[in-house]
C-alpha cells in the first residue's frame, strides 16, 4: 500500500508521533492505521512529542571526568518526583559518559547508548515515565586536571548543581574544594579578564547615577566609583572571591598557597534560566467550587 503524506499526518495527529516513526509504523503495518498506533506504542513513540510541550525545569545534572578532561549535562523532567526515579538517574548518567567523546549537545543526541542513538533513549523515557523529558544543555572543560562536585547528590556524579574546575599543578583536595565553593557561591568568571564587558559596563552606568544621587563633585564621584567596581569585580570573580573553606584567604591566593594554579571552570544547575509556571492549587479549586454554586455558570438538569 502506497504510505501518502496525508496518511502519515493522520497518524501523528492520533498519536503524537513524530514524523518519521509514524511513516515507519505505517510501513511495517502496511498502511493499517489501527495497526501502526498499536505499533506505535508498542515501541514506546505514541504520545512523546505531544508531552514535549510540557515545561520541564526540574530534573538532574551529571558530570564525568576523564584525565585532563571533563562534561556536565543537564536532562530535564517536569517534576522532582521522575528526578528520584532510579532508571531517569541511570539514563542521566550514561548521557554523561557518552559525553566525554563529543563536543556539543547535537553530537550528543547521536551518540550511541546502549544501541540506540540517545535521542531513541530520551523518546523511549518519555513514553514510559509519561513526563516531558529533556537533554537541555552540555557543557565541557579541558586542562591538566579537572576536579568535579556535585550538589545535592542523588547517585554517584549525579545531582542538582555540577561544577567542574580545571587546574594545573599538584593533586590535592582543595581544587574540590574551590569546585564546592563555585557551586555555593555561583561566581560570574574566573577572572576580571573573563568578566563580560557589557555586564561590566552595564554596572558601572548604574554605579555612577546613584553615586550621583548624593550631590558630590564629580572628582569625587569617580573615586567612589573606583571603590565600587573593584568590589564588585572581587565579588563577581571567582579568583578574587572570599574563600568559602577560608574567608581570609581569597581563592585565587589559596590556590597559589597551595602551588595550584585553576585555569577554569563551569558550573550548571537544573532549572537554571527556565520560566516555571507557577500553579495556584487553592485557588483552581477554589474557582472551581464556584463553578459549581454558581448556577449562571453551571449548567444543571431541571428538575423532573
Amino acid at each position: 500500500m502506497s504510505i501518502t503524506a496525508a496518511l502519515v499526518k493522520e497518524l501523528r495527529d492520533a498519536t503524537g508521533a513524530g514524523m518519521m516513526d509514524a511513516k515507519k509504523a505505517l510501513t511495517e503495518t502496511d498502511g493499517d492505521m489501527q495497526a501502526a498506533a498499536d505499533w506505535l506504542r508498542t515501541k514506546g513513540l505514541a504520545k512523546a512529542d505531544k508531552k514535549s510541550g510540557r515545561t520541564a525545569a526540574d530534573g538532574l545534572v551529571a558530570l564525568r571526568t576523564d584525565g585532563g578532561r571533563g562534561v556536565v549535562v543537564e536532562v530535564n523532567s517536569e517534576t522532582d518526583f521522575v528526578a528520584k526515579n532510579e532508571e531517569f538517574q541511570s539514563m542521566v548518567a550514561n548521557l554523561a559518559t557518552a559525553a566525554l567523546a563529543v563536543d556539543d549537545v547535537e553530537a550528543l543526541k547521536s551518540a550511541d547508548l546502549g544501541g540506540k542513538p540517545a535521542s531513541e533513549v530520551i523518546i523511549d523515557a518519555v513514553a514510559k515515565i509519561g513526563e516531558n523529558i529533556q537533554l537541555r544543555r552540555m557543557a565541557s572543560m579541558d586542562g591538566d586536571r579537572v576536579a568535579s562536585y556535585v550538589h545535592n547528590a542523588v547517585a554517584q556524579g549525579v545531582g542538582k548543581i555540577g561544577v567542574l574546575v580545571a587546574y594545573s599543578g599538584a593533586d590535592s583536595e582543595l581544587p574540590r574544594q574551590i569546585a564546592m565553593h563555585v557551586a555555593a557561591i555561583n561566581p560570574a568568571a574566573l577572572d576580571e579578564a573573563s568578566l563580560d564587558a557589557a555586564t561590566v559596563e552595564k554596572e558601572r552606568d548604574i554605579q555612577m547615577e546613584i553615586a550621583r544621587e548624593s550631590g558630590k563633585p564629580e572628582a569625587v564621584i569617580e573615586k567612589m566609583i573606583e571603590g565600587r567596581m573593584r568590589k564588585f569585580i572581587a565579588e563577581s570573580t571567582l579568583l578574587n572571591q572570599a574563600f568559602v573553606v577560608n574567608p581570609d584567604l581569597t581563592v585565587g591566593k589559596a590556590a597559589a598557597e597551595a602551588g595550584i594554579e585553576v585555569t577554569g571552570f563551569v558550573r550548571l544547575e537544573v532549572g537554571e534560566g527556565i520560566e516555571k509556571k507557577e500553579e495556584d492549587f487553592a485557588a483552581e479549586v477554589a474557582k472551581a467550587a464556584q463553578v459549581v454554586q454558581d448556577p449562571a455558570t453551571h449548567d444543571e438538569e431541571p428538575d423532573a
